[in-house]
């Protein structure tokens, strides 16, 4: 009797089976390389504004906020000319004014009787009279109120009609102190130092 052993004839199936894969990852990778392309690409210069507020060169008619005054008794008024200028590119939604009293005393600490503050700008520039440092100012265009009359010290104040809100206008303005003709005794040999700082906001933000 003979006998066959079905192990024999699986060598030639496991060939065959891989002699068919292997035809399959041929065909395969000849196809990675049977695809179209096209690309196309464009560039946008983007640049950024200046928001900048200045003020008018110091020691002229532009900017006099720096000169000091003395011996000021009540009823007496000092008046300050300076130009405030938006040298940016952005346009601004707000100008504020914050004053301060770096060296402080019953001048500005008292916000009825000691110094009063009133800010009024001239559509031209202020026509300035008197010698340091007793200056008054005209104005012979038309004067608008950017801060009424107030106490000296204050934070943010907001100021009103000014063209400078537009990039690169300017502002002349008038700041107007007055020691009140109310104030007693107690404000002798008083001495206090105002520091005025303007700060510009940007306009709301817009489509380009």
């Amino acid at each position: 009797m003979s006998i066959t052993s079905p192990h024999r004839r699986l060598p030639k199936k496991v060939l065959l089976s891989l002699a068919a894969l292997g035809a399959a990852g041929g065909m395969a990778g000849f196809g990675t390389y049977a695809a179209f392309t096209s690309s196309t690409s464009a560039s946008q210069n983007v640049s950024s504004g200046t928001v900048t507020i200045a003020l008018g060169s110091t020691g002229a008619s532009t900017n006099r906020l720096t000169v000091a005054a003395s011996a000021v008794a009540p009823g007496d008024t000092m008046q300050r000319s300076v130009d405030l200028i938006n040298g940016g590119s952005i346009d601004l939604a707000a100008i504020t004014l914050s004053t301060t009293a770096t060296t402080s005393s019953l001048l500005d600490t008292d916000a009825t009787n000691g110094l009063q503050m009133v800010v009024d700008k001239c559509s031209v520039p202020w026509t300035e009279s008197g010698t340091t440092p007793a200056f008054t100012y005209t104005c012979s265009g038309t004067t608008t109120s950017v801060i009424a009359t107030r106490a000296v010290i204050g934070s943010n104040l907001a100021m009103s009609s000014l063209a400078s809100l537009t990039a690169g206008a300017t502002d002349h303005l008038r700041v107007t102190l007055t020691l009140p003709s109310a104030a007693g005794n107690t404000f002798q040999n008083q001495a206090s130092t105002i520091s005025y700082t303007f700060a510009g906001t940007q306009r709301t933000a817009s489509a380009h």
